[in-house]
């Protein structure tokens, strides 16, 4: 199973302040708005959304379709079919994406210790 890349989304109190924290890390902004209280910072590989207000937990972020530096893939997995596999095993979701529709969508299941998992394909 092609999951896409992978990120952390974290739900932070401060934008501003995180990213001035993670940027001594060695993360830079590489998309995202801050004025919309979101940005996605990048180190290598190593990829890390802030979201500031847009939910109350840090999520495990996989996007389908997109390499490390959010450009279209030529080839992967949808995120229909990839929910069509995770529910064939029983794994419980917490929204669905439509699969009557194409292009962009989204689920979330929740781990077993109550994480969640966002798989978000924007093409």
């Amino acid at each position: 199973m092609e999951l896409g890349t992978f990120s952390v989304s974290l739900a932070v109190k401060d934008l501003a302040a995180s990213r001035a924290f993670y940027e001594k890390f060695g993360f830079t902004a590489f998309a995202g708005e801050a004025s919309q209280h979101w940005l996605i910072l990048k180190n290598g590989d190593a990829v890390i959304g802030l979201f500031q207000g847009m939910f109350e937990r840090n999520i495990l972020t996989f996007n389908p379709g997109w390499d490390g530096n959010a450009q279209k893939l030529a080839a992967f997995t949808d995120v229909r079919e990839l929910q069509r596999q995770l529910k064939a095993q029983g794994v419980p979701l917490m929204s669905e994406a439509d699969e009557r529709t194409t292009g962009p969508a989204s689920f979330v299941a929740i781990d077993p210790d109550g994480n969640p998992i966002l798989v978000d394909q924007h093409v």
